[in-house]
């Protein structure tokens, strides 16, 4: 399937990331992939805890950069969040056998998703972070990029409310 057109969000601060990761979060469902990428500080962490936040995880949200890998235990999946910050290239993904991870019956989400280009499999929505301006304040654009239909249903589910169909 073709991506998609992105859909660019304006965040004005954490609270904004925080509250788009909790749009995203019902729509999560086992098998889903989704990758984040950005600059470093550009929320993508903080993302990733708000939405384990929404799907009920009371638990301490570690940044996986130097494990590579954390996984959660939710109600209806496990979700594994992974960040490949430190790979050098797809091969470093390959040599560390986690492909089983991605795919029903999980959730997977991929900082960094770039280090593994051309080995991962394809996401159904890929999140681009970048700061708005030229400071590292709290402001963010976002751009969403659908992969799969289950990722364009996302991206409709993101849109602010005069744009969705």
């Amino acid at each position: 399937m073709d991506r998609s057109d992105p859909l660019a969000l304006h965040l004005p601060d954490a609270r904004a990331t925080e509250a788009l990761a909790r749009r995203l979060a019902p729509r999560l469902e086992p098998g889903f992939v989704l990758y984040l990428s950005g600059d470093l500080g550009a929320g993508k962490t903080t993302f990733v805890r708000a939405l384990l936040r929404a799907l009920g995880f009371g638990g301490r949200v570690k940044s996986p950069s130097f494990s590579l890998l954390e996984s959660y235990d939710l109600s209806k999946f496990r979700l594994y969040h992974f960040d490949f910050y430190r790979f050098d290239s797809g091969q470093d993904w390959l040599d560390a056998g986690f492909e089983e991870f991605i795919g029903a019956p999980n959730v997977a989400i991929v900082e960094w998703p770039e280090r593994a280009a051309g080995t991962l499999p394809a996401s159904d929505l890929h999140l681009f972070l970048r700061f708005a301006g030229d400071t590292a304040g709290e402001e963010r654009i976002v751009e969403a990029v659908a992969g799969t239909e289950r990722g364009r249903a996302c991206l409709k589910a993101l849109a602010p409310t005069d744009e969705r169909c």
